[in-house]
Formats: C-alpha cells, sequence, structure tokens
C-alpha cells in the first residue's frame, strides 16, 4: 500500500454564529466604567496641592487681530508696489540712474568689463591734471644750475670733438694708447694708509681729481683755501680737507642725525653731492659750504634721479659717477 493511500484529509466545518453582540457589548463598557471608578476612588484620597492653577488668559481675538494687521500691511506694501510707474526702457533708467550718481550696467557686462571701465574712467580723471609745472628752487640753485651748465657745455663740446679725432686715428695707434694707460695704472702702488675711525661702520672719504679744485672760506680767519678731499661718518658728519693741515677746513651740517651713506665731487669740484640714510641726498656748494638744493633718494641709498627741461630723465649710481 502506497504512502498516499495512509493520509486522511478531513475537512472543517465552517462556524456559524447566530444571535446578536449587543449582550457582549454591554458587558465590556460595564467593566470599563468599574475599571475607571475604581480608580477615581484610589486618586481621592491624594493631596490636590501640587496641582497649579493659573489665572492668567490669552485672548485669542487680539492675537489674531494682531496678525490679520501685519497681513493686511503686507498686502497694501505689494498693492501700492504693483501701483508704482516705473520705466522700463532701458535709456530712461540709465538717464534715470545717472542723474542719481549711480553706476550704469550695461547689457552683457561682466566683471571684467566693470573693471575696465573704472580703469578708463580713472585715466580720463588723472588726464585732466596734466599740465607743467615748474619747482619753485632758491635762488642758490638757479646760480648752482647756470654754473654747471657753462661749465658742462664747453667739456661736452670738446670731447666730441675729441672723440671725432681719435676715430680718425689708426686701430694701432688707439691699442698703444691704452697699453701706455695700463702701464701707468700698474705702477700705481700705495704710499701710505691711516685708521680713519673705529666704529664698525667705516666711513666714506672722497677727493676731488680736478686741476683747480673749490675754493672754501673758512669761517674764523676767512682764509681762502682750496679744498681736495671730503669725509662723511656714521653720526651723520661731513667736513672738508686739504692736504696742508690736519684739521679740517669746515663741516657742511644738516644730515645729523641721520648717518651719511656715500658722498661724491662734481667733475667740476665746486660741488659736493651726499646721500643720506633719511632716504634723500643733497648737493652743496663748496664755495659758500651751503646746501643748494634737497630731494627724496631710493630706499637703498644707492641712486640718484634727476630731471631736466629738456624733458629727460637721468638715473645716477655714484660709484659709477
Amino acid at each position: 500500500m502506497s504512502d498516499d493511500d495512509d493520509v486522511v484529509l478531513v475537512k472543517k466545518p465552517k462556524q456559524v454564529h447566530y444571535g446578536s453582540l449587543e449582550e457582549q457589548e454591554k458587558a465590556r463598557l460595564a467593566a470599563l466604567a468599574a475599571a475607571a471608578k475604581e480608580g477615581a476612588e484610589d486618586n481621592g484620597g491624594k493631596d490636590l496641592g501640587d496641582i497649579q492653577v493659573s489665572s492668567e488668559y490669552m485672548e485669542l481675538e487680539e492675537e489674531m487681530s494682531r496678525d490679520k494687521k501685519a497681513l493686511l500691511e503686507e498686502f497694501e506694501r505689494r498693492r501700492k508696489a504693483r501701483q508704482l510707474n516705473v520705466s522700463t526702457d532701458d535709456d530712461e533708467v540709465r538717464r534715470s540712474l545717472r542723474q542719481l550718481g549711480e553706476p550704469v550696467c550695461l547689457l552683457g557686462e561682466d566683471a571684467i568689463h566693470k573693471k575696465l571701465e573704472e580703469e578708463e574712467a580713472r585715466i580720463e580723471r588723472d588726464r585732466g591734471r596734466e599740465g607743467t609745472w615748474y619747482h619753485e628752487g632758491p635762488p642758490e640753485l638757479r646760480e648752482a644750475r647756470l654754473w654747471i651748465a657753462r661749465y658742462s657745455l664747453p667739456k661736452a663740446k670738446l670731447r666730441l670733438y675729441q672723440a671725432r679725432e681719435d676715430l680718425k686715428l689708426a686701430g694701432s695707434v688707439r691699442a698703444a694708447a691704452k697699453q701706455e694707460s695700463q702701464r701707468k695704472a700698474a705702477a700705481v702702488a700705495i704710499y701710505c694708509s691711516q685708521l680713519a675711525t673705529d666704529s664698525e661702520n667705516p666711513m666714506e672719504i672722497e677727493t676731488a681729481a680736478v686741476p683747480e679744485p673749490a675754493v672754501v672760506m673758512q669761517d674764523t680767519e676767512g682764509v681762502s683755501e682750496s679744498c681736495t678731499m671730503a669725509t662723511c661718518a656714521y653720526d651723520g658728519t661731513v667736513y672738508l680737507w686739504n692736504f696742508k693741515s690736519e684739521s679740517p677746513l669746515c663741516s657742511l651740517d644738516g644730515h645729523s642725525p641721520a648717518r651719511v651713506a656715500r658722498l661724491d665731487f662734481h667733475p667740476s669740484g665746486r660741488f659736493l653731492a651726499t646721500t643720506v640714510f633719511d632716504h634723500s641726498w643733497r648737493l652743496w656748494d663748496l664755495e659758500t659750504a651751503t646746501e643748494v638744493m634737497s630731494a627724496d633718494i631710493s630706499y637703498d641709498n644707492k641712486f640718484i634721479a634727476t630731471c631736466s627741461y629738456d624733458r629727460t630723465f637721468k638715473l645716477w649710481a655714484p660709484d659709477l659717477a
């Protein structure tokens, strides 16, 4: 006999209920009412002092009226904004903005175009400030410039003449002249040396390599002496010397307390330029021992900038002059 014959299938009959559920619902509600009654009886003996009682009341009508008022004001503001007569014409809007002094944004303008427009406006403003102006200097400066011009122009004319004459010479003659100059320079030797100062920052000594040195008037005796050497020190002192005495002829005051970095003679020997650590340079007339010009200089005190009425600008290096 197979396994399928041993399995007996039992069919469960359907349960059918007759009658109403009203009695069961009444019993359930009665049980809930009894449980609620028991809970009320248990809480009846407790202290009710912990129950917080408040006498504050919130007027709902007042709160609602406040919100309603704010909403009405917002609607009124929007209504007035819609009634404003605002032009949409680009030209008219630009004219109005210009009248109010506000910037005007052109069509398709980005950050680069705005920056370019601001730069062009700045250039246009600066262009209106252009003009020829002259700095009014002292009479001593005018006399010094005239004297330098009278001295320099003939020297320049002679230098150009000699340069033209040298071009006419043969190459061998010019080479022989250079060799002779080198031979004389190689024969130069130190005559003597002297300690100038015990400071850690040495001072500058400059000699006037001119045939006729400038004449300096001494203040005490009024005797005329030729200045052949100038020295500057760390404490801002500048002294003028000659090779006849061990004492200075005079001193050029006005640099202290700033340190004098360099000094150099004009080729004529009459004028002396000094550079100071206060970022200025000064031109001195040695015949009167007075300052005729003062100007700002570069921060490293190594260059002198000059300008002229012929619209030229020159940058000078005193150590290469």
